[in-house]
């Protein structure tokens, strides 16, 4: 089986060339792939494969070739990767299977049909740099709010020397074609004192198919945006990644929200780096590097 490894801001994939679905991928398989001792390691697995040739794409064949399959690392499925669908643009682009087109390259997912943009250029108030990629994941929906987030960290009134405790939180929840949870700190708690090791607690029957959990604290301007945030993540599926492109999204417009701004450039820093989200009433660009840094040759049957 012929692989290439990629990432955005650290957020990593294992990519399966797979253009007529003929590979028998499997959860099992994904799984053993992203195994970072016994596999090649990665936060999930993007199946290349024509979106006519795969059943979750066959409706979108008319408006885009491509359909990214994408599997999380624990072997299920996911509606949408921000970060997943600027590498799998990468990808298309440097092994010849796509060109950049006016308007943007449509790429099918199980969220529906985005648009990839190659830098340089221009969306909206936000400026795409040399060779970044940047996707319109659309407007992003806020459909709650004080939703109830426990998580591990020191409480604020504590010397933390008796470790973690869990601690009760408010966050947003936000659809940027998955569910999305954005908790913004108290001041008080400090955003790398959290645990998240273990997964955050949330409301089941609100998020019934689960939920990424952003964590989130002000940071001082950058030039050229509105706003600047930093982010951890625990993401459904992977447990905290450096990065997480959809949940970035889904911050930014909370974080536009309680600057009550309707639109505006955010830049969120992630602990793999940086990524620029412009956000207009339409739509949410998601602009940052994509790197393809590997590939080569496994035999799935050693994988355990």
């Amino acid at each position: 089986m012929h692989f290439t490894k990629g990432h955005g801001t650290g957020n990593d994939f294992v990519i399966l060339a797979d253009p007529d679905g003929e590979l028998p991928l499997t959860p099992t398989l994904v799984a053993a792939l992203c195994d970072r001792r016994r596999g090649i390691g990665a936060d999930g697995v993007l199946r290349v494969i024509r979106a006519a040739k795969h059943p979750a794409g066959a409706a979108y064949a008319g408006d885009a070739e491509w359909f990214m399959d994408y599997w999380n690392s624990d072997g299920s499925l996911a509606e949408m990767c921000g970060n997943g669908v600027r590498v799998f643009t990468r990808y298309l682009l440097d092994n010849g299977l796509a060109e950049p087109a006016d308007g943007g390259l449509p790429i099918a997912t199980r969220a529906g049909v985005v648009r990839a943009v190659v830098g340089p250029a221009t969306v909206g108030r936000g400026v795409v740099a040399d060779r970044e990629i940047s996707v319109d994941l659309g407007a992003p929906r806020l459909y709650g709010d004080s939703t109830s987030i426990t998580a591990l960290a020191p409480r604020p009134d504590s010397d933390g020397l008796d470790g973690p405790e869990r601690v009760t939180l408010s966050g947003a929840a936000v659809d940027c074609g998955n569910p999305h949870l954005v908790c913004v700190l108290p001041a008080g708690l400090e955003l790398s004192a959290l645990d998240l090791t273990r997964a955050p607690g949330f409301d089941a029957e609100f998020f019934p198919t689960g939920v990424n959990v952003e964590f989130v604290t002000p940071a001082e301007p950058v030039a050229g945006t509105d706003l600047h945030v930093l982010m951890r993540v625990y993401e459904r599926g992977s447990a905290e990644t450096l990065s997480c492109g959809s949940g970035a999204v889904a911050v930014a417009a909370v974080a536009l929200r309680d600057a009550g701004l309707s639109e505006g450039v955010v830049a969120v820093d992630v602990p793999g780096g940086r990524l620029t989200i412009t956000v207009d009433p339409e739509s949410a660009w998601l602009s940052g590097p994509a790197l393809l840094i590997a590939e080569g040759t496994l035999n799935p049957s050693t994988l355990s």
